[in-house]
């Protein structure tokens, strides 16, 4: 009997047939992770939900930049009227006057807000130029018929308001910045290209009439903002390193040939000044206020510390009145909600692929974060006195209006990054994006001025003479029938 040839298979290791074997090979326990890998994870973790991959387009962006926003213009107003009321019953005025200013230019400043959010930021790029020539203008004009309070000589006095173009040259400067960093993006790795003209003549001519009228708070947000537009462009960073000392060394120059700045570090040090006069009494009292707030402060409306005891305290120090007001949990709302804005900008920025909207809004941000936390660092003493309101709170009608049109712009951004479908609609549909859809709606129907339709025109589908007369059936021969 003949055998049949057989083929050695090697051999399989044995496969789990029963389910608790099967759960058991399923699950078998990971290789503990180290401590650097935590590390790594974490991080990326971190990264991840701060750039919000993926979220941007079910509009969560837009509406946290929109409410966070809105919110901290609310509590700006509310603040307001409750900082500004003692000294102007004590001056005589109505002690709503300052808050209903801030009202006027926050619902001026929320339409322009809206407006922008709607218009398509390249359109943006053919004011960027007539921009940077008004606003240098604007300086030069502050220079010889402007108004000088404690120093500083910023103002225009336009009737019964006052406004304040250095504010206005902030938004310019980004504008313009990032259009010419866009034209020129394929030779930022020169240095030449870098400087000229975005750094010399553009940014130098701003800031230097801005110097000349003796404000260096501004001045330093400026800087900020010029230094944030070149990281975003992608200039190599060796430049910021030499551009770092030679702002430190100006800066020394400017605080050693003034007195008055030298006297606000010495009395930020615990120092006197040489006439014996303490200019760090503004911040002392801040930080009193701050103290006496606690953790839910004296209530909405009964500080102590604006009886005169802050100079500004509606204006630079109103941080301190809501520290005092709302304590530390109001401040802890108003850090929030900074924080929360500043993260919603950043995920825009870091979905820009786009130079020119990645360093517009990049420009943005870092000028308002930038100088919100300024603001609280010299209300807190971490930093001598230097003059700069709150961005969205402090009183001042130029500096809320530019804001939030700096705001708009970043919306109009955030709302390109959304669904189609989910992209809000119906509201303010007009600007230079609408006109030019409904001219090219126009030209597509025919402009009935431009096109006049003839005497007798012919109907598409004309009617039979006798439209009520019946289809008479055709006769069918009788050899054909079935």
């Amino acid at each position: 009997m003949a055998s049949t040839p057989t083929r050695t298979t090697a051999a399989r290791p044995a496969v789990a047939t029963t389910p608790a074997a099967k759960a058991s090979t399923a699950k078998s326990p990971a290789a503990p992770r180290t401590l650097p890998e935590k590390l790594r994870g974490g991080y990326r973790a971190f990264w991840a939900a701060l750039e919000g991959n993926g979220k941007s387009r079910n509009g969560s962006t837009y509406y946290l930049i929109l409410g966070s926003t809105l919110a901290l213009t609310a509590i700006g107003i509310m603040m307001v009227l409750s900082a500004s009321s003692v000294e102007a019953i004590a001056a005589g005025e109505s002690p709503y006057s300052a808050a209903l200013k801030q009202g006027l230019f926050a619902a001026i400043g929320v339409f322009v807000m809206f407006v922008l959010s709607r218009v398509n930021v390249v359109w943006l790029k053919r004011v960027a130029w007539p921009a940077m020539f008004l606003a240098v203008i604007l300086l030069g004009l502050v220079l010889a018929v402007g108004r000088s309070t404690l120093g500083n000589q910023n103002w225009i006095d336009v009737g019964p308001f006052t406004f304040q173009p250095s504010e206005a040259a902030k938004l310019a400067l980004a504008l313009w910045m990032a259009t010419v960093l866009n034209r020129k993006a394929k030779l930022l790795t020169h240095w030449r290209h870098v400087l000229v003209p975005v750094v010399f003549p553009g940014a130098a001519a701003v800031l230097g009439l801005i110097l000349a009228g003796n404000d260096l708070g501004t001045a330093m947000i400026v800087m900020v903002i010029m230094a944030a537009a070149l990281f975003f462009a992608g200039v190599r960073l060796y430049l910021f390193g030499l551009a770092g000392v030679a702002l430190a060394l100006g800066t020394a120059v400017l605080a050693v040939t003034s007195p008055n700045r030298m006297c606000r570090i010495l009395s930020w040090t615990g120092q006197t000044c040489a006439d014996g006069t303490d200019l760090n009494y503004q911040s002392t009292n801040g930080i009193y206020g701050l103290a006496s707030g606690g953790w839910f402060g004296v209530g909405l409306g009964q500080s102590r510390q604006k009886y005169s005891w802050i100079p500004e305290a509606h204006n630079d120090f109103i941080f301190a009145i809501i520290g005092e007001e709302l304590g530390l949990v109001g401040t802890l709302v108003v850090l929030a909600l900074f924080a929360i804005l500043g993260t919603a900008i950043y995920r825009v920025v870091v979905a820009q692929q786009d130079i020119f909207h990645r360093v517009l809004a990049g420009s943005i941000m870092v000028w308002l974060l930038g100088q919100a936390t300024v603001n609280m660092a010299v209300v807190t003493g971490l930093a001598p006195v230097v003059g700069l309101p709150l961005p969205f709170i402090s009183y001042g009608g130029s500096a809320l209006l530019m804001s939030l049109a700096a705001i708009g712009v970043v919306l109009s951004l955030a709302r390109a990054q959304m669904a189609p479908a989910l992209r809000p609609k119906g509201l303010l549909r007009f600007g230079p994006a609408g006109l030019a859809r409904s001219l090219r709606k126009r030209s597509a129907a025919g402009d009935p001025a431009r096109n006049p339709a003839p005497r007798n025109p012919a109907p598409r589908n004309p009617l039979p003479r006798n439209p009520t007369a019946k289809v008479r059936a055709r006769k069918i021969p009788a050899g054909k029938r079935k």
